[in-house]
């Protein structure tokens, strides 16, 4: 039988096979070679790395989260025990921002509170598709059966909740609820900005979260139609075990850090790994982030999606940032020099 640490090993060398197969590169480049690494505040970074890193099963994660534990200097100890590697597929690098929602909502309906959003029925299992998202809203298939977290009183904002996938809810006695993803109706997901595109409402670069709502808001029947081309339909799950100052659920199953967790394709980047980020354009981002999260539009090796925080001012912000750069993974060193695919010279 093989042992654990052989095991891994052999995964690892799997993996680095695969890599050559597909033309990605693993390089493993010097902390020197990070664009502005020495101002970054590494024990920020640290603390993010705490949160999720008792959950990684490898032995060589498993000593570094043990000895993080201990919080020692933040910098010397990422400097250490990880090198950089460059891992490359041979696409630009893209950074967007997500954002955690916040709506108001009841948990009663009333003439404002319209809008539910609801647990997924159990018809919805599997991987046949269900009702379409027109179906779901325009039907009567999930009337009657308390089905409702929670009524909220912005169908807009309702979708684009759905996009992100968790949000806060604020009650009308300021108590706020935390809602987190339960499923989807298995619909592909059709981008609504791509349709105002196709249609010559809008040019690519004109098109943002901000710019979709206001176009659905000031044209309600033709908007509500532009929300029912897109059939995916996300069902929530009620989370009261996140208090309400933290951040959101991740795909860790663990709180999320503003300005501190990226969510990336774990197909190239290892979940909960640290990741140097060199976002250029509009407020270039040099810091130390930990890959945490995942998303369905997150594909390539030098794909990221930046947390910014909860809501409205960082949905504008997270609406606005889509920027070429570089992003660095920090792996434990003998992973590192096992998964390189060119000599560090």
């Amino acid at each position: 039988m093989i042992g654990r640490a052989a095991a891994g090993f052999l995964l690892l060398l799997m993996a680095a096979i695969a890599a050559r197969a597909e033309d990605v590169t693993h390089t493993v480049l010097d902390f020197d070679e990070l664009k502005g690494w020495e101002a970054d505040d590494h024990e920020q970074a640290l603390d993010a790395f705490l949160l999720t890193c008792p959950d990684l099963d490898d032995p060589d994660w498993r000593a570094l989260c043990a000895l993080a534990q201990q919080k020692p200097d933040a910098k010397e100890f990422f400097r250490l025990f990880f090198r950089p590697v460059l891992i490359e597929d041979g696409k630009r690098a893209l950074f967007t921002g997500y954002f955690e929602p916040e709506l108001s909502g009841s948990l009663s309906s009333d003439d404002r509170y319209r809008y539910p959003l609801y647990r997924k029925p159990p018809e919805a299992a599997g991987d046949i598709p269900w009702l379409s998202r027109r179906e779901i809203e325009a039907g009567v298939a999930m009337q009657g059966r308390g089905l409702e977290i929670v009524w909220v009183d912005d169908p807009v904002e309702k979708f684009f909740l759905q996009i992100q996938g968790s949000g806060r809810v604020t009650l009308p006695d300021g108590r706020k609820i935390r809602v987190g993803y339960g499923g989807a109706n298995g619909h592909e997901y059709r981008s609504v900005g791509a349709e105002l595109v196709r249609r010559g409402i809008y040019q690519a670069h004109q098109v943002s979260a901000q710019v979709i709502k206001n176009w659905v808001r000031r044209n309600p029947i033709a908007g509500q139609e532009l929300l029912w081309h897109n059939p995916s339909y996300v069902f929530f799950r009620r989370i009261d075990s996140v208090p309400a100052h933290m951040g959101p659920l991740g795909a860790m199953n663990r709180s999320v850090t503003a300005g501190r967790t990226i969510a990336v394709d774990p197909a190239y980047v290892p979940l909960g790994a640290p990741v140097w980020i060199e976002k250029e354009g509009a407020g270039p981002i040099r810091r130390l982030m930990i890959a945490q999260d995942t998303g369905s539009a997150i594909k390539g090796a030098q794909r990221a999606d930046i947390f910014i925080g909860t809501g409205d001012e960082a949905g504008r912000t997270a609406g606005r940032l889509r920027d070429p750069g570089r992003m660095v993974v920090l792996l434990p060193i003998q992973r590192a020099y096992a998964t390189a695919t060119e000599p560090n010279l």
